[in-house]
């Protein structure tokens, strides 16, 4: 019997293995540190989506978001979302605001293990509150983290597991995500 168990394990881990890890949340909750530390963990290639967003516009997000306006964003964000998940074996670190689009968390869903990274609003503006490249923190970055929190409470109840990060280190995070995914 004990040999039937460790065979259905082994099968539960290469069929989750097939598919793709999604991180989800605020700015500012740990989804790129961990996200490396989790790829790293499995051997699966790490893929950012604001970088891979920044390397297509060949400009700073910043730069997109004054030049181009937050819905030309969206639009490239959804894009090169797509574009991320059509591979296997990935862990993506997604933008805050992926997923207020439906066609994104029905594609997220779909594509492998979402899981969404919280944190409180000051232990996010610990981590992110003087970071220049965080367009929609500019000016009061307390005040913006807040009202974003607020307005986004529900955004990221979608995804298949939560992990509140505060107070957490990106390894006990990491742990956390590695046992959801492994079932």
């Amino acid at each position: 019997m004990t040999g039937d168990t460790e065979e259905q394990e082994v099968s539960l881990v290469s069929d989750q293995a097939r598919g793709n890890i999604i991180l989800v949340g605020m700015m500012g909750t740990g989804k790129s540190t961990v996200g490396m530390l989790v790829a790293e963990t499995l051997g699966y290639e790490f893929v950012d989506l604001d970088h891979m967003i920044v390397e297509h516009e060949g400009r700073s997000i910043p730069k997109i978001f004054t030049n181009s306006g937050e819905e030309y964003f969206r639009k490239v964000e959804s894009a090169m979302l797509k574009r991320a998940l059509l591979n296997e074996g990935n862990v993506i670190s997604t933008g805050g605001g992926s997923v207020l689009a439906h066609e994104n968390t029905s594609l997220m869903l779909t594509s492998g293990l979402v899981v969404a990274l919280t944190a409180s609003a000051e232990e996010i503006i610990s981590r992110v509150g003087a970071d220049a490249n965080r367009p929609l923190l500019a000016g009061n970055a307390e005040e913006r983290v807040k009202r974003l929190l607020e307005q986004r409470k529900d955004a990221y109840l979608f995804a298949h597991c939560t992990v509140d990060t505060s107070g957490l280190s990106a390894a006990q995070v990491s742990q956390h995500i590695l046992m959801h995914y492994r079932g």
